[in-house]
Parts: structure tokens; sequence; C-alpha cells
């Protein structure tokens, strides 16, 4: 959970660095580069995991659909929601937030903020 939690820490440290104004940020690339980071994080999280549980560093996942099959296989026994929970991280920080750039409201931000760290609680071995 080390590991990931740095990735978290250092996507806050980015997002810190993007100007607000009236409750948006001004400036998407901060927020594109913090949202990208804090996906690397519930990535690594889930890496860090499967490794706990015995899977060899060379079979991690190498795309969303392995990571999807692998909290299938691994974590879903345990809490049937992690996978939503998962997707909803997807889309929100990788998709809308990295990818598209679509996130500019501040507390839209904090809140998938909020819940990476609940979900990597939740994985941390």
């Amino acid at each position: 959970m080390k590991e990931s939690l740095r990735y978290l820490q250092n996507a806050k440290e980015l997002l810190s660095k993007a100007p607000i104004e009236d409750s948006f940020y001004a400036d998407v690339k901060p927020v594109q580069e913090a949202c990208g980071t804090a996906y690397l994080a519930v990535l690594k999280a889930i890496d860090e995991y499967l490794i706990s549980k015995g899977v060899d560093k060379r079979d991690l996942p190498q795309s969303v659909d392995g990571y999807r099959d692998m909290l299938r296989k691994y974590l879903i026994v345990h809490n049937g929601k992690l996978l939503k929970e998962f997707e909803m991280l997807y889309k929100g920080l990788h998709i809308a937030g990295y990818y598209r750039g679509l996130l500019e409201d501040v507390d839209a931000v904090k809140v998938y903020f909020r819940d990476a760290k609940k979900f990597i609680e939740k994985v941390s071995p």
C-alpha cells in the first residue's frame, strides 16, 4: 500500500498547483496529470494486492480488461462492490479526468480522490 499511497499523495501535490476560480480549475493540464496519477495509484494498489496473493509480477495485468479479470478472480469474492468502484474510478479519473480533461469542478475532483483513497484502503493486503 505504501507505493499506491505515494502515488496518490503525488496526485494531490499536482492538483494543489492548479489555479482555482469560482470552484472550478482554471487550468485543466495539472488536473489531468493529477487524475492520471491518482488512477495509477488505484492500479498500484491492485498490483500490490495481487502480489500479496502470490501473483508473479510478470503476470500482473497490462490493460483495463486485465485488471477487471483479476478483480473478478481475486477480489470480488471478498467485496462484490469493488468492480463497480473500480469502473467508477476508471471512468472518472482515467477517462474523464486524464484522457478527456473534462473534470473542472473542484468538488467533483475531491470526491474522486476521496473514493480512490477508500478503494486503495479496501484492497490493501
